[in-house]
């Protein structure tokens, strides 16, 4: 079966080198406004965290594998709205908070439900939680009701917030499919703290997770073999959202590695400040221009628009920026590399299983990525990789450790404040 799955999905990405457009519209609806304005068909209802949660104690993982990077796919050449003869869209997603376009989390899970819908002629269409970086459980569940009143099949949601929303979503629409981007199986009721959750598994939701703590290493493990001795880690968040945690504990683990191997010692300074609602802000680039001014050299920016922020300070300060979830490279000439993780790929995926009546390879059951299915790493194109002495042979073999499990990444993220690390002078802030 894997096999089978692992063909499908390179056909996927093959198939993807040419970007078909579909005609662009507007209808803008607010959800709980009920005010439509003429010329948009983006739909604000809410909106949601950046990164994704560990699986509970106790569920059963299944690894499917994932696509890398397709740097050569247009996205940008499929429009974000488009019109639907009938009026119903088939694929809806609902974002995580920041905005759609933030070059990260959002986005890159947006182009996945666009890819799809535009392969295979299915109309698509965004809802946004009203709110904002405000958004409450009852705005995001009034965005996959404007999605499931709007006609959609199929619902992917993004980001671990989404959790009570969503389980209210599938519970009230059993006919719905769910896909749960950063997420995990969720139960038809709630836990409750001391006691057993006997309660079912809703199987129309299908979480999907990924190792982000592999990713974290390895641009760690880049940047510390690449010459960078004083680094600094900026998550969103507010130290409290999984996947960020993943990746910052993994970027620690990576830096210590290779400077155990280079016998030396490199400096990190690590910070959720101002990273809370996952946007950039004055405070935020006032925080990492002192790092820069202070010596930071390089800064692993993790958490959706905090990005702008980042990219901002290191214009300013000759300093460079490690990019997460996608490819940002192309977004300033101050990204040296970044941590990816197969956000389009892992939509496709669940569309193509949806679609192709495969659902329960997926509903209820947690599906984890990692290295192992290329659904981690760092892109390895020429235009994207600004490391001057760490090759990508280099790379590749690291990589390839990790996937053959000779290298592995620990999980438990307590351990980044909780843990010496001897070869990295942390300063948590």
């Amino acid at each position: 079966m894997k096999k089978i799955i692992a063909l499908l999905l390179a056909a996927i990405m093959v198939m993807g080198l040419l970007a078909a457009c579909g005609p662009a519209g507007n209808n803008e609806t607010t959800a709980g406004n009920n005010e439509t304005t003429a010329g948009n068909n983006e739909t604000t209802a809410g909106n949601q965290g950046t990164q994704g949660t560990q699986a509970p104690e106790g569920s059963q993982g299944t690894q499917a594998p994932q696509g890398g990077s397709d740097t050569a796919y247009d996205y940008d050449a499929i429009p974000d709205t488009m019109t639907a003869a009938d009026g119903k869209y088939a694929i809806a997603f609902v974002t995580d908070v920041g905005q759609l376009k933030d070059k990260s989390f959002n986005q890159g899970t947006w182009e996945g439900v666009k890819r799809y819908a535009t392969e295979n002629g299915k109309s698509y269409k965004y809802y946004q939680p009203a709110n904002g970086s405000e958004a409450t459980d009852d705005d995001r569940f009034s965005a996959m009701k404007a999605a499931v009143d709007g006609g959609a099949e199929i619902v992917v949601c993004a980001g671990f917030l989404q959790e009570t929303a969503l389980r209210q979503a599938a519970v009230t629409y059993p006919d719905i499919k769910f896909v749960f981007i950063d997420g995990y199986p969720i139960q038809e009721q709630p836990s409750v703290e001391g006691q057993e959750n006997t309660s079912p598994i809703l199987t129309n939701v299908a979480p999907i997770s990924f190792q982000e703590e592999q990713a974290g290493y390895l641009v760690g493990y880049a940047a510390v073999k690449d010459g960078f001795t004083k680094l600094g880690f900026s998550g969103g968040g507010g130290g409290e959202n999984p996947a960020c945690c993943r990746y910052g504990y993994g970027f620690i683990q990576g830096a210590q590695a290779a400077a155990a191997e280079m016998n030396i010692t490199v400096d990190m300074r690590y910070s959720w400040e101002y990273g809370a609602d996952f946007s950039q802000s004055g405070e935020l680039t006032t925080m990492l221009n002192g790092w820069y001014t202070a010596g930071t050299e390089v800064i692993f920016s993790c958490g959706g628009q905090m990005c702008q922020s980042a990219f901002a300070a290191a214009a300013t300060n000759d300093g460079y920026v490690i990019g997460v979830d996608v490819d940002q490279a192309g977004e300033s000439e101050t990204v040296v590399t970044s941590a990816m993780k197969g956000l389009r790929e892992s939509v496709v995926y669940a569309c193509t299983q949806f679609y192709g009546g495969n659902w329960d390879a997926l509903g209820g059951v947690s599906t984890v990525l990692g290295a192992k299915d290329d659904a981690v790493g760092m892109p390895t194109d020429a235009a994207s990789w600004g490391l001057q002495t760490f090759t990508v042979e280099e790379y590749n073999k690291v990589l390839g450790a990790m996937k053959d499990g000779s290298l592995t990444v620990d999980t438990d993220y307590s351990k980044a404040v909780n843990e010496n690390f001897p070869n990295v002078n942390l300063s948590i802030e």
